[in-house]
């Protein structure tokens, strides 16, 4: 019994026990590559930590930024908001030109529209609003950045596990 009561304290350490996300200060290894305050890059998960790590170590990228960009869009109440993309890039292309990327990093869960339950619940209600508000920002921000001869890319966890 002593043992798996020591077993399961392990385990508590290891797991998150206050649920709160995974975020922090990022630290650059090149911060001149860097647009905006090298003091305060934030990550808000694990996976843009990882980007940002990408980001900071890959010759191609010669400049990045983080929550760098205002763009202005209506959301569901029909009133202006302010989103603030998750990054953004000036990549150097195979053939020596330069690309811009405004790059928004989400779950997979929160790009595709939730599938109707038979019964309504609060979580299908909200994962629906979230759902149509990321969709709002998103072709804002795809309009945005065709106009300034940017590309708009969304990326989840599936696309992060290859960094």
């Amino acid at each position: 019994m002593l043992e798996i009561n020591r077993f399961m304290k392990k385990i508590k350490k290891l797991t998150n026990p206050d649920k709160r996300p995974y975020s922090g200060k990022f630290k650059p290894f090149n911060p001149q590559k860097y647009k905006g305050n090298v003091n305060n890059i934030i990550y808000r998960s694990s996976w843009e930590k990882r980007f940002m790590g990408y980001c900071d170590k890959n010759k191609d990228v010669l400049e990045w930024g983080s929550e760098e960009i205002i763009i202005y869009y209506r959301s569901i109440d029909n009133r202006p908001h302010r989103y603030y993309p998750d990054f953004y890039m000036k990549v150097r292309q195979s053939d020596g030109t330069f690309k811009k990327f405004v790059v928004e990093i989400k779950p997979k869960a929160q790009t595709r529209k939730p599938k109707k339950p038979l019964r309504e619940s609060r979580t299908y209600k909200n994962a629906l609003l979230t759902y149509e508000k990321n969709r709002r920002k998103w072709s804002t921000a795809f309009a945005w950045c065709n106009k300034r001869d940017m590309k708009f890319v969304i990326l989840t966890e599936d696309h992060l596990k290859t960094f």
